[in-house]
């Protein structure tokens, strides 16, 4: 997989001093007895099982460029961490042109803060650091033409390495849900470990609960990590910190080339989406004219739709699963020229998850 994915735009960069270059993976534990689950639903996304730990029992799962990781380790970080949360995002690695050492040594340095709890049972032999919720940030050196991340796995017999599963080809996106009050904390976080910048700002009202919403992203344009807060108890941020006991990724956005063809394929494979109302689809022409996408096709799929407010022109395709792992959602994008979130589309999500409270009874 080349290191910088294919957006089909100009992606904003500045200045990269320890060579951010993507994410490598995402990391998932469920208590145990309750792992199943995650191999169960990241099959049906497709991805694919490719690699196996030596000598613990951690599956690599991937899906063009995008790697997930299952550590069912029972004595682990991971364990530790699902035992305290359910089923959860246990780590996430963000690659660097840097040596890893070197990176580890200047993030420290920039007020980073190191793991001493069974740090040695990290899922791959690089430096960690903590991460949103005392997660696992990792910090990866090796890939593409400098070698694997996987130097301690084998590859499952007769697995496709390079398997193209249901389309997706990277992590667009991983958004951080936070306490009230701790927005100026973590984005002054990344912003001293690794040069972030806030691109977008949102401030959300639904019907009856509100939230914030910081993008923060790094040099390279492409790991971008947009960060939301909300004061109202009952708001859907606060329910996912309850649920979750403590902050943590909301969900992970992976990218597509064809965002029809993937989420039909998902649909057939059992995956639930979030619903959206067939009124926005009614006015879509209205609100981005001369979009020149199919919307029966789109309304079908409840895919939601989004242009720049400038031109209208730079278009965006989005839709987000209903939760799949404890609180934690995933969100399928693909961008026509659009760097944004879906700022248009913000307000409708935050309604669709709203309903979907108020039909559980939360609201």
């Amino acid at each position: 997989m080349s290191a910088q994915p294919n957006l089909g735009m100009q992606v904003t960069t500045f200045e990269n001093p320890l060579g951010i270059d993507g994410f490598e993976f995402v990391e998932f534990a469920a208590p145990q007895g309750q792992g199943e689950m995650l191999h169960d639903y990241f099959r049906k996304l497709g991805f694919t099982a490719v690699m196996q730990h030596k000598t613990r029992p951690i599956t690599l799962y991937r899906q063009g460029g995008v790697n997930l990781l299952v550590n069912d380790d029972p004595d682990s970080f991971a364990a530790d961490f699902a035992k305290a949360h359910g089923p959860s995002a246990t780590g996430f690695a963000i690659r660097f042109k840097q040596p890893a050492d070197h990176v580890y040594a200047t993030v420290l340095g920039n007020g980073g803060e190191a793991i001493t709890d069974k740090a040695d049972s990290k899922a791959i032999d690089a430096p960690v650091i903590k991460g949103i919720g005392d997660c696992m940030l990792y910090l990866v050196d090796q890939y593409g033409a400098k070698g694997s991340a996987y130097t301690d796995f084998l590859p499952v017999q007769g697995a496709d390495q390079n398997p193209v599963g249901f389309g997706l080809t990277f992590i667009d996106h991983l958004t951080h849900n936070l306490y009230f009050g701790n927005m100026a904390k973590w984005s002054e976080y990344y912003e001293k470990l690794f040069n972030f910048r806030e691109i977008r700002y949102f401030d959300i009202k639904g019907a009856k609960t509100g939230l914030v919403s910081k993008a923060m992203t790094a040099p390279d344009g492409i790991v971008r990590i947009p960060l939301n807060e909300s004061n109202d108890p009952k708001s859907q941020i606060n329910e996912y910190l309850d649920a979750y006991k403590g902050e943590g990724i909301q969900h992970i956005a992976c990218f597509t080339d064809d965002i029809y063809g993937t989420v039909e394929k998902m649909r057939e494979a059992g995956v639930e989406f979030l619903d959206t109302p067939d009124a926005y689809f009614e006015v879509i022409d209205q609100r981005i004219p001369n979009h020149g996408e199919d919307v029966p096709r789109l309304a079908r799929n409840k895919i939601l739709i989004d242009a720049d407010p400038e031109t209208k022109q730079r278009k965006l395709l989005q839709i987000f699963t209903t939760n799949a792992i404890g609180p934690i959602f995933f969100e399928i994008i693909q961008r026509k020229g659009n760097e944004g979130f879906g700022e248009g589309n913000f307000q409708a999500l935050f309604e669709s998850i709203e309903r979907d409270q108020m039909k559980r009874g939360v609201l």
